[in-house]
């Protein structure tokens, strides 16, 4: 019996455009994604598991029709070989016969051969953590003899991504992404600590430094004090910032705002663009090439929404403010919706962000260190919106809430629940330190390229005291 033939990401591209092309399609994009990763676990100051995994996923959006009458159908699979191939192409422009014209129909994106086009996808492997390992290990070994626990996770994937279109569109790009997220336990297991910290390839993560602040943390914790819920003076590390502000850059839907859905909607009709949203000199920027959290410099949709289109596959990406001295000057938006809502530009979701105030500086240990009475906030989870029209947000503290008097942390308190709106608190904050880059923990798994300043909100709302712990 005669193996699946396997197609390289290339080979699968143009024998996917012929395919479509002798299918009767007008015009088709093919996008093969390649991932490989590695992973260590560790539990009870002991290294649990390691291994590395690879997969693959091939996605074909076929069009037919011209102009306005143009329908696109989008089918994807986890992998193809050149058999499931003519049945995911033919499955696609099935799909586009059978529908409707789509209303972000646009001339696909026109385009050559792209750098790198040639080249095998990038792997990673378990050797990423040649330097990583060992200093976990000696991070283990010190826990176990200092009576605490270390629980934790290190993640490294490269992602490549090829796209392909009929009209001439070949591109490639590799993105290496990693993250490792640690809890502390002190040895009866009544107080725990959290930290992470995101990486392009681990040479910047010190075990040996996260331990250290953990250790910090639950020394902190000797001393437990009950607080009532209410609004408290709090300072937000980066990584907190990050749990909150992360969800607000997902809200900078274009079309969404345009009619009235979301926290940017005018209560008249259209967007709040050109309109000041902090008094404060707060800015929200992306870019693809931004060192240390490079991304994507180009446009990739694999379904239509808000603010994307299968139709702008490939369509380049650069700098973008989306807020700038407290001024809402973009939103997300694709072709069909920069048309849709009269916006200036067209500005596709990218994955990164950096959040900053203008002029701030200093640290976390900056901000306690000014702040007479108030908590310390170190993460936030389980975070859910209650009210899009304000982005207010409910969720939990957990691993790390601190009492600070006199500008000095002098204990752990009890676990709250939250209300917030990020919109509220970056109108509210009353002190910032310096942006650097911040791995959310509620997010970070699938958002890491992200930088944020620590915060000092005067006011911040713990609605009520929770029994998480």
């Amino acid at each position: 019996m005669t193996s699946p033939i396997q197609l390289s990401p290339q080979d699968t591209i143009e024998r996917g455009l012929q395919l479509a092309a002798a299918a009767g399609a007008s015009g088709c994009v093919v996008l093969v994604s390649e991932t490989s990763s590695a992973n260590l676990r560790w539990a009870n100051n002991t290294l649990t598991t390691n291994g590395a995994m690879r997969g693959s996923r091939v996605t074909v959006i076929a069009t037919v029709g011209a102009g306005e009458g143009t329908a696109a159908g989008v089918v994807g699979r986890s992998s193809a070989t050149d058999t499931s191939l003519q049945e995911l192409v033919a499955a696609a422009v099935a799909a586009a016969r059978n529908s409707d014209p789509a209303e972000d129909a646009r001339p696909l994106v026109e385009g050559a051969v792209g750098e790198g086009w040639d080249e095998e996808p990038d792997e990673t492997s378990v050797n990423v953590y040649a330097e990583f390992a060992p200093a976990l290990g000696e991070s283990l070994a010190k826990a176990t003899k200092e009576s605490r626990w270390l629980y934790g996770f290190a993640d490294h994937e490269v992602v490549t991504l090829y796209v392909g279109s009929s009209t001439g569109l070949r591109l490639r790009q590799s993105l290496p992404r990693g993250f490792v997220s640690a809890t502390g336990k002190s040895g009866d297991l009544s107080q725990s600590a959290w930290a992470g910290a995101a990486t392009r390839d681990f040479r910047d993560i010190d075990p040996l430094a996260i331990d250290a602040e953990l250790t910090r943390r639950l020394g902190w914790a000797t001393r437990t004090v009950a607080v009532e819920a209410g609004r408290h003076p709090t300072v937000l590390p980066p990584a907190a910032v990050a749990d909150l502000t992360t969800f607000l850059f997902w809200e900078l839907d274009g079309r969404d705002a345009h009619e009235g859905r979301s926290v940017f909607s005018k209560p008249s009709g259209g967007t709040r663009i050109g309109e000041t949203l902090f008094p404060q000199p707060v800015a929200l920027h992306s870019d693809p090439q931004l060192a240390g959290l490079e991304t994507l410099p180009f446009a990739v949709a694999r379904a239509s929404g808000g603010a994307s289109s299968v139709f702008d596959n490939g369509l380049a990406l650069g700098p973008t403010d989306w807020i700038r001295g407290g001024r809402l000057e973009h939103l997300m938006q694709s072709r069909f919706t920069a048309d849709l809502t009269g916006a200036s530009a067209v500005t596709p979701a990218i994955e990164n962000y950096v959040l900053s105030v203008d002029g701030a500086s200093g640290s976390t240990e900056d901000l306690v260190a000014g702040l007479d009475h108030g908590l310390l906030v170190t993460s936030l989870w389980y975070i859910r919106p209650v009210d899009q029209q304000t982005l207010l947000l409910t969720g939990l503290t957990r691993d790390g809430v601190y009492l600070v008097e006199n500008g000095e942390v002098t204990g752990a308190v009890n676990n709250f629940r939250f209300n917030e709106s990020p919109i509220d608190v970056l109108a509210r904050f009353t002190a910032a330190g310096a942006t650097v880059p911040a791995l959310s923990r509620e997010w970070g798994d699938d958002f890491s390229r992200t930088a944020t300043p620590p915060l000092l909100v005067p006011d911040f709302n713990m609605s009520s005291v929770s029994q998480a712990s």
